[in-house]
């Protein structure tokens, strides 16, 4: 870490799963981060927002408020602490949570109002009024657009199916937008914005990578941590409940290694270009097709950090709606020693800040992957 790198923080959507990002971000913020650039797609947003609208002093203290107030229903340790048992804890927790809700994010609407034959049928089974309040009170929107880190969120547009991206550099960014972001269907309603209605971005993308590799510009490093919610690789599932989490696991992460492998593709044709613009006779380089060629990734050096929260035993089959204060703090505390792993390896330690094209550091592993590529 420079004066001269930019430093980029990528959240990805994964409901209660988003405590880990917490957690690595504290830890982060411990090591002296700054981050210049948020972008994040649904409880990511939310992360996202709680950062970038609060100054650096303030940040880590709304982010505890808000993970600690959505799961106020179930504050209680797991009483057993056998695999089984624990397991067993986490999915009565999530029926509860399917019931009953979590304090300042979302209730569940009564029977009536989703009675389709009524003259206004809902169109969420939840309603989050809650959660614009909570954003209202821990979020200083004032600051997130005139003085906090960059900010990126993304939606889909209900009618169009197209991606969006609401950026603070080109629009104010309100409780609107981040809600947005996370309106996943149909637990969640719709949010209009100016007319147009957006659901969930993580309906097209869960990750908002390629965003961020898009809009990089300059010429200064930038050293992006991306962390996800969701571990595209995993074992053979042994039974139904291993099978839904991995479905969930592929749908909401394949982007990720897609992004990536892009990314490394373009960066690997961009150092071709600039090689064969040096074998060119002075005529042929300003040839507007080489001049494309050599634009064909960030004008910067990349480094792309993964922190991937992996498969905990006691998760089930809803681990991203499971909002227990037992789970958050367990998820927490993964984040954070991911986070502490990476930065204390050796391989992250003597990295060269500023070398050409992409690379990518998976460090955060107890089990030391020691990947750089």
């Amino acid at each position: 870490m420079t004066a001269t790198e930019t430093n980029a923080l990528v959240l990805q959507g994964g409901g209660a799963l988003g405590a880990y990002q917490a957690g690595a971000f504290t830890a982060l913020d411990e090591a002296g981060f700054s981050f210049d650039w948020i972008a994040g797609i649904s409880i990511g947003a939310i992360n996202a927002a709680l950062i970038c609208g609060n100054p650096s002093g303030k940040r880590v203290a709304a982010l505890e408020t808000f993970w600690n107030r959505i799961t106020a229903n179930l504050p209680m340790s797991a009483p057993f602490w056998t695999p089984a048992g624990r397991r067993a804890f986490s999915e009565l927790a999530a029926a509860e949570v399917t019931m009953a809700g979590a304090p300042g994010f979302f209730t569940p609407r009564l029977p009536t109002a989703l009675w389709p034959f009524g003259p206004a049928p809902a169109l969420s089974i939840y309603d989050t009024a809650p959660l614009e309040a909570t954003l209202n009170e821990l979020v200083d929107f004032e600051f997130l657009n005139t003085v906090g880190p960059r900010l990126c969120v993304g939606a889909t547009n209900v009618e169009t199916g197209n991606f969006v991206y609401f950026d603070s550099r080109a629009t104010r960014i309100d409780a609107r937008h981040i809600m947005a972001s996370g309106a996943l269907p149909p637990g969640f309603p719709p949010v209009e914005i100016d007319g147009r209605h957006y659901w969930d971005g993580g309906l097209v993308s869960n990750t908002p990578l390629q965003y961020v590799m898009e809009e990089a510009t300059g010429d200064d490093p930038l050293c992006v941590f991306q962390v996800d919610l969701f571990n595209a690789r995993g074992g053979l599932p042994s039974d139904v409940i291993e099978v839904q989490q991995r479905q969930k696991d592929i749908q909401y992460s394949s982007r990720t290694r897609l992004t990536t492998d892009r990314y490394r593709q373009l960066h690997a044709l961009q150092a071709a270009a600039e090689r064969l613009a040096a074998k060119l006779p002075e005529a042929l380089k300003d040839d507007p097709d080489l001049a494309l060629l050599r634009r064909a990734g960030p004008s910067c050096p990349v480094t792309l950090v993964h922190l991937i929260h992996r498969k905990q035993g006691f998760e089930g089959s809803g681990k991203d709606y499971e909002f227990s204060r037992q789970s958050m703090s367990d998820h927490w505390a993964a984040g954070r020693g991911d986070v502490t792993r990476t930065l204390s390896h050796k391989t992250w330690k003597s990295r060269r800040v500023g070398a050409d094209g992409l690379r990518v550091f998976d460090l955060g592993t107890p089990k030391d992957q020691g990947a750089t590529k």
